[in-house]
């Protein structure tokens, strides 16, 4: 099949270079479906708020609301929308921070939400994650050393010289030199301190990093440096990467497959290439548009979009992007558009 054609990344790194699909990826004749790596089905997750002066009063966030996506073995998925759209709760439901009202998530086949303790301690070391704020999530009174070695003294057998064999061994990895371990992260460069933050998450060798804004608040000579050290790692590692950002531009160029998201419905989900380049959602196209030109000598058309975001609390019935949709139709108030194939990917929209 060879490699997928990636658009460009628009962000001053013309030496950004391009992840390749995964070893899989072969002619469909040639090679024998695997299941996903991890599947959601139906997932929702819904919070229960008071209202009112004196809090008697509740009220329901439909935070996510029955969505379903799969990512393979060695790819990348991005997901993308607006602030609010869902996108942290369905990352936090992967890593198991928060509980899903309803749905299922199955990783390697296995339903996660049944594991037993066992099983749970196992999936934590197969499923890390990278934050948005490298100096947020290190301990700034901890060594690099410590730092990067403390999952292997919680979830490892190994004993002190290996580990510290281990630590060499991750830091090398992700660009840093020896003398790193010894220092504290305050003496380092965000772009560092972000490589910190990948040695930790691989020292489990785990099958699935879930990446949330993992370089919006590096310096943007820094973000092509990390995207390129994410795209060499899945190459070596095999690693998949859930992949959530704002930057669309990034998210195009990273992943293989886009799942966008709106007030906690997916209303489109295809292969990045054709997402990104061709969208075919009303609210698909709005947010590319927006965006930083993926190719710049055809620039994308302004999109108008109507008002505000609604809350998720009372989200509008029908398609819940209607009330701001400039190709709206009567019937999109009334009925719930189902995401259906349409030129490659599936849309949720009555235009389709």
């Amino acid at each position: 099949m060879g490699e997928t054609p990636k658009p460009p990344l628009n962000m001053g790194a013309p030496q950004l270079r391009t992840p390749k699909p995964p070893s899989d990826m072969g002619a469909p004749e040639l090679r024998t479906p695997k299941p996903p790596l991890l599947e959601v089905a139906r997932l929702t997750k819904h919070f229960t708020v008071r209202r009112g002066a004196l809090g008697w009063a509740s009220a329901t966030v439909r935070a996510v609301d029955d969505i379903s996506f799969t990512l393979d073995a060695g790819a990348t998925l991005g997901l993308v929308g607006e602030s609010g759209c869902g996108k942290t709760t369905t990352s936090k439901m992967v890593l198991g921070l928060e509980r899903p009202t309803s749905g299922a998530i199955r990783f390697d086949g296995q339903d996660v939400l049944a594991l037993d303790r066992d099983g749970r301690r196992r999936y934590r070391r197969a499923v890390q994650a990278v934050f948005q704020d490298p100096y947020a999530s290190l301990d700034p009174r901890m060594r690099v050393a410590t730092i990067v070695e403390e999952p292997l003294v919680i979830s490892s057998d190994l004993e002190g010289t290996a580990r510290r064999r281990r630590v060499a061994e991750l830091l090398d990895l992700v660009g840093l030199p020896e003398r790193a371990a010894s220092l504290y992260p305050h003496e380092f460069s965000g772009g560092q301190r972000q490589r910190i933050a990948i040695a930790r998450a691989l020292a489990l060798s785990p099958k699935l990093v879930v990446l949330d804004e993992p370089v919006s608040a590096l310096d943007v000579s820094i973000r092509a440096q990390i995207l390129n050290l994410l795209c060499d790692l899945q190459e070596r590692l095999g690693v998949s990467y859930l992949f959530i950002a704002h930057d669309l531009a990034a998210v195009a160029h990273m992943s293989h497959t886009i799942v966008v998201m709106y007030l906690g419905s997916i209303v489109e989900w295809g292969d990045a290439v054709a997402v990104a380049v061709d969208p075919k959602h009303p609210y698909t196209k709005a947010l590319f548009a927006a965006a930083l030109p993926i190719d710049l000598d055809t620039p994308p058309a302004e999109v108008a979009l109507r008002g505000e975001v609604p809350s998720p609390i009372d989200p509008p019935g029908g398609c819940r992007f209607h009330p701001r949709c400039p190709v709206a139709m009567p019937h999109c108030a009334t009925q719930v558009p189902a995401l259906r194939a349409e030129s490659g990917r599936l849309v949720a929209c009555h235009l389709y």
